[in-house]
């Protein structure tokens, strides 16, 4: 039988590389989703993603949804919704977290600024030790620079970086954006991808139009 690439439901995408592995095979937090082909790179423990997931509390019940196709480099850190604090009090400090009465002041989730999902699209990709904020949504085929702070959402096939992260730049022109975001090549068979591959890696965007 020929390889038309690695089995989506490995941990490890290629056995001599494992400080790679598809993160939706290692995950066991249900708010947390994750596609397929997606994997984190990290020599110290690929397998152990769900600790670069922070403030993530169940009662709050938000989210971190992640696309297919998606490359996360080491040293990533999804802040959730739990790290937020009341800001329109006098004090932003959290007395009721350390008992001994102070819980009185316990806040209603109505009083903490709740930010919702986080949500990633497909092919995206994050370079190394990257924070992202509650409730960002970065678009499919974004690219995120190395050591960026994102505040604020990333639009489909754009470049952002920094701290703050800004906008750097398109990828592409908006006509070509949207015809990869009609196309949706990640949603592809894995023999219709196989078959593709070398315009989906070429340099000359254009032959991507050619596909039948």
């Amino acid at each position: 039988m020929n390889k038309i690439g690695p089995n989506p439901n490995s941990i490890y995408p290629n056995e001599n590389i494992k400080q790679v592995c598809y993160i939706k095979n290692v995950i066991k937090n249900p708010n947390i989703q994750v596609g397929d082909y997606t994997y984190y790179d990290d020599v110290n423990g690929a397998e152990e993603f769900e600790k670069h997931v922070t403030h993530h509390y169940d009662f709050l019940g938000d989210k971190l949804i992640i696309g297919k196709f998606c490359a996360i480099a080491h040293g990533i850190e999804f802040v959730m919704n739990g790290a937020n604090h009341q800001m329109y009090s006098v004090t932003t400090y959290p007395f009721y977290i350390m008992g001994n009465g102070w819980e009185k002041t316990t806040p209603t989730l109505d009083d903490l600024p709740v930010k919702g999902d986080t949500i990633i699209g497909n092919d995206v990709w994050i370079g190394q030790n990257v924070v992202i904020m509650p409730g960002i949504h970065i678009g499919n085929g974004a690219i995120i620079a190395a050591n960026s702070v994102v505040t604020k959402n990333v639009p489909d096939y754009h470049i952002f970086g920094g701290n703050p992260a800004k906008i750097i730049r398109k990828r592409f022109d908006d006509n070509l954006i949207q015809y990869l975001l009609a196309l949706k090549w990640w949603n592809w068979s894995a023999e219709k991808i196989f078959n593709n591959l070398e315009i989906l890696c070429s340099s000359d965007i254009e032959k991507i139009k050619n596909i039948e």
